[in-house]
């Protein structure tokens, strides 16, 4: 069966012991990214199932009708970029691995992680650290301590809720901001929630974004609100 894979772009599927499992299939993995309908319906005119790497790719009707042997769409998390009506019209099967409630994807814990390994590098200075020993000096500074300090967080999903568990587990006060419905669920968790963007900026030290890049969130943090941490 053919199986193509997008988006694949640090290459790691393939070396997943997972992979194995398309041993008896004809599977081509794309490891860059385009959103070209052409360039995309040349690569996929033989693929029966595509598998896609979260939400980097949209699906739409353009697309679909220039692929008349799909018939099966798998991947994990929300499908915001799948045109599920169009789907249905040319019978393709989508399968998302989607649980309702709490965090339970690796992806949420990695990314989350990650996060706090930015803060945490940023607020302790840690690669300049890095340059100034390989460099042969000793320490160019003691960095800023989490504890104490407000912990911004711009959106309440399932990652936002684990970044807000470890500001807590690093004694940080935690301030959301968002959505009504985003602040409800934050102040369901204990959370505190900003009275409006403005004031959300002006008492975080750190802000942490947890929110998709589209047309309703693009430039929704400006150089004035920048501006106003540290006031």
């Amino acid at each position: 069966m053919p199986i193509a894979i997008l988006d694949d772009i640090l290459d790691t599927v393939r070396h997943l012991r997972c992979f194995g499992k398309f041993s008896h299939h004809a599977v081509t993995v794309w490891n860059d990214h385009t959103k070209d309908v052409d360039l995309l319906a040349a690569r996929l005119q033989d693929t029966e199932v595509l598998v896609l790497m979260r939400e980097r790719t949209p699906i739409g009707e353009a697309l679909l009708q220039r692929l008349p042997r799909l018939r099966m769409i798998s991947q994990i998390s929300v499908y915001p970029h799948i045109d599920i009506a169009a789907c249905t019209r040319h019978g393709v099967l989508v399968s998302s691995n989607l649980y309702p409630g709490a965090p339970r994807f690796t992806t949420v814990y990695a990314t989350a992680e990650l996060t706090w390994a930015l803060a945490m590098a940023a607020m302790r200075r840690i690669p300049q650290q890095m340059q100034s020993l390989k460099a042969g000096h000793w320490q160019s500074g003691v960095g800023l301590n989490l504890r104490g300090r407000t912990l911004g967080l711009f959106g309440f999903g399932r990652i936002g809720a684990v970044v807000a568990g470890y500001g807590r587990a690093f004694g940080m006060q935690v301030l959301v901001w968002g959505s009504p419905a985003t602040r409800e669920r934050a102040r369901a968790a204990g959370h505190a929630t900003a009275a409006s963007q403005q004031a959300f900026f002006a008492g975080s030290d750190i802000v942490s974004l947890h929110l998709r890049l589209n047309d309703g969130t693009r430039g929704i943090v400006t150089a004035e609100d920048l501006a106003r941490m540290g006031t």
